[in-house]
């Protein structure tokens, strides 16, 4: 798993809604998700499409830092800001109110994966992976089959792009986390043998990050502009 993305969309509002999902693998091939509730709201919607992703999520091996791509800020404020605060006032808000679907939301809080994070992006803003679920999500909504994904071009280069985007932001994630990978692990990452990584001596450049040495054998990744520019792998 290099990405995943969701959003719901409803009709009326409450009325008939429809969620959709994707989940993107590092061989560039795309697993996509969707469903649909006759009486709903779009926030329902929302918080079904991101429960949906967890636990796909919680049966697949993913990238450290995973981040789940959604437009809808209620979801992401209401995972990770607000829903302490719902707890210790006995699933009340601060105005005193009972929480609005709460049920879901109970859902997502035992759903939780550990690494995996919300990332909010701007809606019908070109982002492929959101405008792609938002299509779904509609199509449910209206009773339609799912419309027909862009077909992946036969030029071997875009697959060859997609999985190098998956090193790039599993390294990023691996340099944010601060994590120490053995000398196997960062062959791997770094696509080199094992051998010829295992030569390199001190700190050094890749692409843009540093890769600097750690006691009993491990590296870690650091950004390009916190370390001083003292040569170039």
């Amino acid at each position: 798993m290099v990405a995943a993305a969701c959003d719901g969309a409803c009709s009326g509002n409450p009325g008939p809604g429809g969620w959709g999902a994707l989940l993107r693998f590092a061989d560039g091939s795309v697993r996509e998700l969707g469903g649909s509730d006759p009486a709903t709201t779009n926030n329902r919607m929302e918080l079904t499409a991101a429960l949906a992703v967890l636990q796909e999520l919680a049966t697949l091996p993913r990238q450290p830092q995973l981040a789940i791509r959604t437009d809808s800020r209620y979801l992401i404020d209401g995972l990770q800001s607000w829903m302490p605060g719902w707890k210790r006032k006995g699933w009340k808000t601060a105005a005193g109110a009972p929480v609005l679907n709460r049920d879901l939301w109970e859902q997502l809080d035992r759903a939780r994966l550990p690494g995996v994070v919300l990332q909010h992006v701007r809606g019908h803003n070109g982002d492929p992976d959101n405008e792609r679920c938002d299509a779904i999500a509609v199509a449910w909504c209206r009773g339609q089959g799912v419309p027909a994904a862009v077909p992946t071009a036969v030029d071997p280069a875009p697959v060859a792009l997609q999985q190098l985007l998956g090193r790039l932001e599993l390294a990023d994630r691996l340099c944010r986390g601060g994590f120490g990978l053995t000398l196997v692990e960062l062959a791997q990452l770094l696509e080199e043998p094992v051998a010829r990584v295992a030569e390199r001596q001190g700190r050094w450049r890749w692409r843009d990050w540093w890769i600097e040495p750690l006691a009993e054998g491990r590296w870690r990744l650091q950004a390009g502009s916190a370390a001083s520019h003292d040569g170039d792998g």
